[in-house]
């Protein structure tokens, strides 16, 4: 995709409310996007990326904004920052994390494994239902569900993928596979595939990285209510 640079910036002023960074540190900025349902139906009231070097950015609800004070300016130290947004947003019950975040222009040239079917489809499991649309699935001979990845449409110009697989059915490959295959799918709608991952999750981040989905050192920002 030659235009891959402008398609990801463009996702990010969405998803996170700006970009690119103006300085240095993690920057908060209002998004209103923060402020109503999302890919899921739900609202996400932290979202934001940051790039190898620190500098990035970070998408709360204008309300939020408006009463961070001090906590609006540039950040160096982003797990300070972490601590005062729960209570500064009025969110005490949330936690801010950081997860790995990638994106690819070049999947892996692996083989096609999955079949595209409607996320209502009996066969289909209870986590790959809120993606909507159709998830890219891997069913055995008997129809059963053995992996599947589904699609976060964040937004036109970027689209983060999820992906699951059966504990029986691990080592095979099928997660790569499905990850290329839907990473290219991706692409071909003119958006940018994206994967987010736990720093400590060893299996996402292998199955990212043979995918096509390089680590480039950059982060995401999310929330999780702390009692989880």
């Amino acid at each position: 995709m030659d235009d891959a640079p402008a398609r990801l910036a463009e996702h990010l002023r969405s998803w996170a409310g700006a970009w690119p960074p103006t300085g240095a540190g993690v920057e908060v900025v209002a998004n209103p996007r923060n402020a109503v349902p999302g890919w899921d139906g739900e609202v996400h009231p932290v979202t934001g990326v940051v790039r190898a070097d620190g500098a990035g950015v970070l998408g709360v609800a204008p309300q939020a904004y408006a009463r961070l004070g001090e906590a609006n300016a540039p950040a160096a130290d982003v797990e300070a920052l972490f601590e005062r947004l729960p209570a500064a947003m009025g969110r005490p019950d949330l936690q801010v994390y950081q997860a790995v975040y990638r994106w690819s222009t070049e999947p892996a040239p692996l083989a096609d494994v999955g079949e595209w079917l409607d996320v209502a489809d009996p066969a289909l499991p209870d986590w790959l239902r809120p993606f909507g649309g159709q998830a890219l699935v891997v069913l055995d001979d008997d129809g059963r569900y053995l992996a599947g990845v589904g699609l976060k449409r964040h937004d036109d110009a970027g689209w983060e993928i999820a992906v699951g697989t059966e504990p029986e059915a691990r080592g095979r490959g099928l997660a790569r596979r499905l990850v290329a295959q839907a990473a290219r799918a991706v692409l071909a709608r003119g958006a940018i595939p994206t994967y987010l991952h736990d720093p400590d999750n060893i299996a996402s981040a292998q199955v990212a990285t043979a995918a096509g989905f390089p680590d480039r050192g950059w982060g995401a920002f999310g929330t999780w209510p702390r009692d989880e």
